[in-house]
């Protein structure tokens, strides 16, 4: 009776380990293992792929990276498929044409007139919104997926220039406002 308990309990804290663990294709490609919070999404989650050169092989070898690696030019953030993401600012949602196919079929870029940049958000599951919605900060917008992601469900966060292409990219930390989680 003791060794049926003893593996019943095993079973039951294994499945909450393997639960626990997210989505079993999640790569990260970062030693960081902070849980971010942000007003775009709700609860803590892991960055997968940093902003800048990684050792992640989806990239061709940039020059301005050392020992032939890629330059990802946005964030991944690793959350289960669903997750709700919601505008952290507002904006124009304006066509993701052109974007290409790594960002997924299921695309959201939104504009920031005043500000002058575009946040493309790729991988999405649902897009909730079109081009030419208003989005308010707080605005539930889409959901998280992993569409044309090899690694899982996340969602990829790009900030640019106003109508800029990948070569305006630029650092979206302070854009999405991650902050450790407590």
């Amino acid at each position: 009776m003791r060794l049926l308990g003893a593996v019943l309990l095993a079973l039951v804290l294994t499945a909450g380990s393997a639960q626990a663990a997210g989505d079993p294709r999640w790569e990260f490609y970062t030693g960081d293992k902070t849980r971010y919070t942000s007003p775009w999404f709700a609860g803590g989650h892991r960055i997968m792929i940093p902003f800048g050169c990684t050792r992640a092989p989806y990239y061709d070898a940039d020059p301005r990276c050392k020992k032939q690696r890629g330059f990802h030019h946005g964030i991944d953030v690793a959350m289960k498929c669903g997750t709700p993401l919601r505008a952290g600012r507002r904006g124009w949602v304006v066509s993701s044409e052109g974007l290409g196919p790594a960002y997924g079929s299921k695309v959201l870029r939104i504009r920031n007139y005043t500000q002058e940049w575009d946040v493309v958000i790729g991988h999405a599951r649902r897009v909730l919104v079109e081009p030419g919605d208003r989005v308010r900060a707080g605005q539930r917008i889409a959901r998280a997926g992993a569409d044309a992601a090899p690694d899982g469900c996340h969602l990829h966060f790009e900030k640019r220039a106003m109508s800029g292409g990948l070569s305006t990219a630029v650092h979206p930390r302070r854009l999405l406002g991650l902050r450790p989680r407590r």
